[in-house]
């Protein structure tokens, strides 16, 4: 099962070295002794989740903490309360009201600062802004934005009245966006003029206008105007801070079943259709709060920072929601982690003294290519924890955090999660003993497997599917308007949730995640389809099929490499290779956008159709071609 990482298993076996958090870590982390509470989460989960909850806010108790009918699984049974009561309104009611709730970012070294009192009055009166617009519970509310302190606003007003965001990475094309808000069926959309990155422009409002021509659906265009001077709005679209301000700054949250879906977030799968993953209001909202504090170790002196965006899952859980609800400080910077020069991610942190930081590998293996002198320049004494997730982290990267970054004072730890349950299931947490290749061992309350195709446990050592035994209060309820595709996940292995990646566990209990099991890249920790991208190459007039793979890299650990059949009478050139690259680009955004093409007459496929990939990576890495009897000649 496990052949294209059969050398990455046997390199694993051959690392034995271990690392042990330094002594402050220690003496400040939420949880000392993981083996205890891991014990008692598996013993009782009623009792670990409900105890949990209850320090949040809830507007009517639950019944029960869970119901399990696979593949449905309800928590905090009949439980009424809404997300944004624990994330705004129990700090501003508190000696928290006056804290500082955001710090914001911009690459030019503008800052704006928003108070939990703030935050709230914001929310509110966007939130009556939304109201006025006729949106309420249920409706859908496409957000395409910047890393910008209103694009959070825009979050949690969503949430207060009850309606459904689905936040759309503003890197995304018109295409990807169209996509989403079709699928939604999206009422409105909120978005902003434009973002910056790297210094230059980048132009969301272009891509909203060409995503939403001829959508009868969409009734409103709610738009944050950054540039000077404003652009022209339309009768139907309307500015975000003009319609905030003229709304009160008093809004009740919505009573929300526990059950009520909170959010949509869109993520690779594969086929040619994204999954809209559907997060709820309470047993979302109890995991990330929990998961702050218990495995990113935030606490109220820290200042945290998540070098993210509010397009991932990252940045729904560990930039917005479950830093809120834990009463945090978050910083967001918007814009690119190596500019205006290669240390400015620390001398943000020697600036504002951060302590935790949530990043991810790719980022890591960029700061090693600039050099350590970048991060030695400036002072990192305040940080104590470093978390990467979104791909594996390789022992190099890993050492390169421990020793250069860190000095060795604080942890750097590992996670492994997806969009699709929302917090991290595998980590060391900050006072477990840390092994290098290994993202370490499964959180409180998570039975994680490794399996063969029948679903049989795997010897220790070898390599199988991940899968997790039972449900978890934060993973995701369905896939919006496809139950049958959500069923799958459940159904594939009996009685388990199907995470689609490759795994391996050792004898001690340590798993390494070494990559999909299905045909979705990850590139710079985000998940693309194959079909996305092949679906989009076909678009374009000159292509007849094509094929993609992603390939190793240094630097962002895949990249794109497609195949392309041109349609007759097309001639391969530089030119169209060129234009092929801008038309994905332009459908998917630039994090799809294929570093290679090559035009090929035929792509190698099975009797019965379907392309063989692994045989054109195989070719491309100078590897065994395998098992090839499939192979149509």
């Amino acid at each position: 099962m496990a052949t294209q990482y059969d050398d990455r298993i046997e390199a694993l076996t051959r690392i034995a070295e271990t690392f042990d958090p330094p002594q402050r870590v220690k003496d400040e982390a939420y949880i000392k002794d993981y083996e205890s509470v891991y014990a008692y989460s598996i013993r009782d989960p009623e009792g670990f989740w409900g105890q949990i909850a209850s320090e949040l806010e809830w507007i009517a108790p639950w019944t029960r903490v869970r119901e399990i009918a696979l593949p449905d699984h309800r928590w905090f049974v009949n439980g009424k309360t809404n997300i944004t009561l624990s994330a705004l309104d129990r700090h501003a009611d508190s000696w928290r009201r006056n804290k500082v709730a955001i710090i914001w970012l911009s690459e030019s070294g503008e800052e704006q600062v928003a108070t939990y009192g703030q935050l709230r009055d914001r929310v509110n009166q966007f939130a009556n802004g939304l109201k006025s617009k006729g949106i309420g519970k249920g409706d859908r509310v496409v957000i395409y934005m910047p890393l910008v302190i209103e694009g959070v606003i825009a979050m949690l007003a969503c949430a207060r009245i009850g309606a459904i965001h689905s936040v759309v990475y503003a890197g995304m094309g018109a295409g990807a966006l169209r996509t989403r808000i079709e699928d939604s069926r999206a009422k409105a959309v909120i978005c902003a003029d434009v973002g910056y990155r790297r210094g230059k422009v980048v132009r969301l409002k272009a891509a909203v206008d060409e995503a939403i021509k001829d959508l009868d659906f969409i009734e409103s265009v709610i738009v944050l105007r950054r540039q000077d001077p404003a652009i022209e709005l339309n009768e139907w679209e309307e500015d975000l801070w003009e319609l905030l301000r003229k709304s009160s700054h008093r809004c009740p949250a919505e009573v929300m079943d526990a059950e009520d879906p909170l959010f949509i977030l869109y993520t690779s799968g594969t086929t040619g259709k994204p999954k809209g993953v559907v997060h709820v209001h309470g047993g979302y909202m109890v995991g990330t709060y929990y998961l702050t504090k218990a495995f990113f170790d935030v606490k109220d002196r820290d200042v945290y920072w998540s070098t993210s965006d509010i397009g991932w899952i990252v940045g729904h859980s560990y930039i917005v929601y479950g830093p809120l609800c834990a009463g945090a400080t978050i910083l967001i910077r918007e814009g690119a982690p190596d500019y205006p020069h290669p240390g400015v991610v620390w001398e943000m942190v020697q600036k504002y003294g951060v302590s935790v930081m949530f990043t991810a590998p790719t980022a890591i293996r960029m700061f090693m290519r600039f050099g350590k002198e970048h991060v030695e320049k400036f002072d990192r004494s305040t940080l104590r924890i470093l978390a990467c997730a979104g791909e594996p982290l390789n022992p190099e990267a890993w050492r390169f955090a421990q020793d250069v970054i860190l000095e060795n004072h604080g942890h750097c730890i590992d996670n492994f999660w997806q969009t699709e349950v929302a917090s991290p299931i595998l980590g060391t947490m900050p006072a477990m003993e840390n092994r290098p290749g290994r993202v370490g061992k499964p959180l409180p309350g998570v039975v994680a497997d490794v399996v063969d195709e029948s679903g049989r446990p795997v010897p220790a050592g070898s390599g199988g599917r991940l899968v997790l035994r039972q449900p978890l209060p934060y993973m995701m309820r369905t896939i919006y308007g496809d139950p049958e595709r959500y069923a799958d996940v459940w159904g594939t292995v009996s009685g388990c949730y199907l995470t689609g990646d490759i795994a391996v566990c050792d004898e001690d209990g340590y798993f390494s995640v070494l990559g999909r099991s299905d045909d979705v890249l990850n590139v710079a920790g985000h998940r693309i389809g194959t079909a996305d991208v092949e679906n989009a190459l076909v678009s374009h007039p000159a292509v007849a099929e094509a094929a993609a793979i992603g390939l190793p890299d240094e630097v962002k650990g895949e990249i794109i490499q497609v195949y392309v059949v041109l349609r007759e009478g097309k001639i391969p050139s530089d030119g169209l290779r060129k234009t092929i690259i801008q038309h994905v680009r332009h459908e998917l955004g630039p994090i799809a956008t294929p570093s290679g093409v090559e035009f090929v007459g035929k792509l190698p496929k099975t009797r019965s159709g379907k392309i063989m990939r692994r045989l054109l990576r195989a070719e491309a890495l100078g590897m065994e071609a395998g098992d090839i009897s499939t192979l149509d000649d």
